[in-house]
């Protein structure tokens, strides 16, 4: 059982240890004798359920990821500069890569595309992180392989060809986990060998997550007045989470590999009807309305994918997906009769988003030339129906083909300086209520990579953008109440950067690294979903080009290990401001609201190889915005208060109990009253 102290209730020093006796995280590994110096030395890589964590802006170690209670994706990508993910509702998992929010991103799980855009008070990201084996995370464009504005997230669950070293035919694991002030947990994964050629997983997760209470025991507004009647506690976060897996592998040869996969994601309890913004708007909202604040709410996902990875002399290497993602959000929204001047929106809702597709990447090297080519096609189909209680229906359904081929060539034209331009052609047909057109657009990409010094590694790259309209939002209707703009355009644009990174066994340490990258990102006919329509032209809003969105900014990181310590410092931010239009020059210099502070990121780990103990510490340090002009913003007061969280944690392989972890940690050490911006 892994103890997950409370993120937002101080804790002594003596109440961790009291709870110390209850972490315990039982899983099946199996080592072979070894000598005391080598059992010291293969501490590291007893941690075998862990998530990786790689990204183009910083590089990571794996045993500071290992030893993170991460029971929430925020965990996992804390410390990677340009990156944020938001939420303290399960329902909104909410990843931001320098400003832009998920929507301007690619994100797939096993190769299957997530990006289903169901209602704008939740995240697009619904999964568990410990399901994960891996996250890989491209910060920005800088490809013509990835699609997107933002940058790529690529999440691989977990296989039994991962977890099972050679020789072994069967493996497992189980863990039970608490938090005194958040959640409950049980896991249990069972993992083996079928046949010589063939293997499988089967993993469940459920979780009990309750209303926590807030940091410092007080809910304030945005003037910092503690709320008449909150006692500190947050309404409308319990509910049950589980996610389960079942993944068969087969080696069809030594270099060719299938893999079958189907992930069951569901998420339900009684929800506050935005789930993104704090109890504070709930209720002021809810208040005035004289409606319910809590609404039972389900939310599922299904993932089915097919995975092919092979490898001959003859063609390289190759990896395909063929995947369907179906995600489905229903709402018993009878509580609308409590009022009856919105009795008639009384009734049952539902969305539905489904995500079919395949995606082929080749890679061959050819002397000088590593060739990449391949193709994608993703199917968007949404469908809306609202069964009201006085009998009416409204029902609608859209539909997005986004299609791509590309190819691209790093060419080495010395030891330590290569090229690689590519050239990629993007078709989206829509068939929406905006519109029916097809938008199309060949965009290119070029990079230089030189090693200055073997520890000096400097990088150019510019990428055109392309984007074709969002799929209308599902749970808002699908498009049922969208207005029609056959005139709107395509999003385009150009990402650049320029990136140093270092690493040597300099100032004492084993490894000392470091990096930066400075980044400019223009986005051309920036479309805004809720951009205003004059008075005289009725009111309201619509989906349109508003202008053009520029986000600039820096990412930097240091890192130093030495012996059992490891430390990393990185550093963010991301500017954004818009060029509007003549019509909507009341947005102009507008920002992105997801734009957040001056981000700093410090990690600390250390581990104690004769006590088999690995100490954790993380600090993430947020700057206050200052109010300012900015698109879907909060129209009281849009400034953004700064916040420390400061995130404590232990792991411990007891000797004597081979195949025995117990984790323990405090999150929130201090207590902060705090909203991620």
């Amino acid at each position: 059982m892994s103890v997950k102290c409370s993120p937002t209730t101080p804790l002594s020093r003596a109440s961790v240890f009291v709870l110390l006796p209850l972490a315990l995280s039982m899983q099946q590994v199996y080592a072979q004798d070894q000598t005391e110096e080598e059992e010291l030395t293969l501490l590291g890589p007893l941690v075998v359920w862990g998530t990786q964590v790689q990204s183009s802006s910083v590089k990571l170690g794996s045993e500071g990821i290992g030893i993170k209670q991460a029971d929430h994706i925020s965990d996992l990508l804390r410390s990677v500069p340009g990156v944020d993910v938001g939420g303290a509702h399960s329902l909104n998992q909410r990843i931001t890569i320098r400003s832009m929010d998920d929507k301007d991103l690619r994100i797939s799980i096993d190769g299957a595309n997530q990006n289903t855009y169901m209602y704008h008070h939740m995240g697009n990201l619904q999964i568990h992180a410990d399901i994960l084996e891996s996250v890989d995370i491209d910060v920005g464009n800088n490809s013509v392989i990835n699609g997107g504005l933002g940058g790529t997230v690529r999440f691989r669950t977990k296989s039994a060809e991962q977890l099972l070293e050679d020789g072994q035919r069967v493996g497992g694991r189980v863990q039970l986990g608490y938090g005194d002030n958040a959640s409950s947990s049980a896991a249990i994964t069972g993992y083996g060998r079928l046949s010589d050629s063939v293997d499988v997983i089967a993993y469940y997760n459920g979780v009990k997550r309750k209303n926590y209470e807030v940091g410092g025991g007080e809910i304030k507004d945005f003037s910092g007045t503690v709320i008449d009647g909150s006692d500190g506690t947050v309404r409308g976060l319990e509910g049950d989470l589980s996610d389960a897996l079942l993944k068969f592998g087969w080696d069809i040869n030594d270099n060719h590999r299938l893999s079958f996969g189907v992930e069951s994601y569901l998420d339900e309890g009684d929800y506050s009807y935005r789930p993104d913004m704090g109890l504070a708007t709930d209720l002021a909202i809810t208040n005035s309305l004289g409606v319910p604040l809590l609404w039972p709410t389900e939310f599922s996902r299904d993932t089915f994918t097919v995975n092919y990875e092979g490898e001959s002399a003859r063609a390289g290497s190759i990896n395909a997906t063929l995947f369907r993602n179906d995600s489905t959000l229903n709402r018993d929204e009878s509580g609308w009769a409590d009022n009856e001047a919105f009795a008639d929106s009384a009734g049952q809702v539902e969305g539905e988003a489904v995500n079919t597709g395949v995606n082929l990447i080749v890679r061959k090297d050819l002397g000088q030339h590593g060739i990449s080519y391949g193709a994608e096609v993703t199917q968007y189909e949404t469908d809306f129906t609202a069964n009201h209680d006085n009998g009416n229906q409204d029902t609608a359904s859209e539909e997005i083909v986004d299609s791509a081929i590309f190819v691209q060539d790093q060419i080495r034209l010395s030891e330590r300086f290569s090229v690689t331009p590519g050239i990629r052609y993007n078709v989206q047909k829509n068939d929406t209520t905006v519109t029916d057109d097809t938008f199309d657009d060949i965009t290119a990409a070029l990079a230089a990579d030189f090693d200055l010094t073997p520890t000096v590694h400097l990088r150019a790259s510019t990428t055109q953008l392309f984007k074709g309209p969002e799929i209308g939002e599902v749970f808002t209707g699908a498009g049922l109440y969208d207005t029609v703009n056959e005139g709107i355009e395509q999003e385009t644009g150009l990402n650049t950067e320029l990136s140093l990174a270092y690493a040597d066994a300099v100032l004492g340490a084993d490894e000392f690294s470091a990096g930066l990258t400075v980044f400019n990102t223009q986005l051309d006919d920036y479309i805004y979903d809720y951009a205003p329509i004059a008075e005289a032209d009725g009111g309201g809003s619509w989906k349109d080009n508003i202008g053009d969105m520029n986000i600039r900014g820096i990412e930097a990181y240091l890192g130093y290990d030495i012996g059992q310590f490891e430390a990393l410092f990185s550093y963010s931010i991301a500017d954004s401001e818009l060029d509007a239009d003549n019509d909507y020059l009341a947005l102009d210099e507008a920002r992105l609201d997801r734009k957040q502070g001056d981000t700093f990121a410090i990690g600390l780990d250390y581990h104690l190889a004769q006590s088999r103990l690995a100490l954790h510490w993380d600090t993430q340090v947020v700057k206050s915005l200052s109010t300012g002009i900015d698109l879907d913003g909060a129209t009281e007061n849009n400034a953004k208060d700064g916040f420390a969280v400061h995130n404590v944690s232990a792991k411990w392989h007891p000797a004597a109990l081979k195949g025995l972890s117990l984790t323990v940690g405090i999150d929130n050490l201090f207590d902060e009253y705090y909203a991620s911006q």
